[in-house]
């Protein structure tokens, strides 16, 4: 497999970060991101799928530590 030209990296970032915006506009189950999710997959490379829903899973880790901290499990009395 060659690498993507640059036209369908874009054509790739684009549809990721259409599909980003209306996954942020929608929530994360919407139905009506559905579409671009499958532009966004007809348009990146499956690893590239997989690797930018693992980054958009860590950025709203991120997101979410930042905000609220981080609390650690409590104890269950079990050493």
């Amino acid at each position: 497999m060659s690498a993507p030209t640059m036209e369908e990296r874009k054509a790739c970032w684009g549809a990721r970060d259409e599909f980003w915006q209306c996954l942020e506009r929608h929530g994360e189950a919407a139905p009506d991101c559905e579409p671009l999710r499958r532009s966004f997959e007809a348009r990146c490379p499956q690893q590239w799928v997989k690797y930018f829903d693992k980054r958009r899973d860590f950025l709203k880790y991120k997101k979410k530590l930042e905000t609220e901290g981080y609390h650690p499990p409590e104890a269950t009395g079990k050493s």
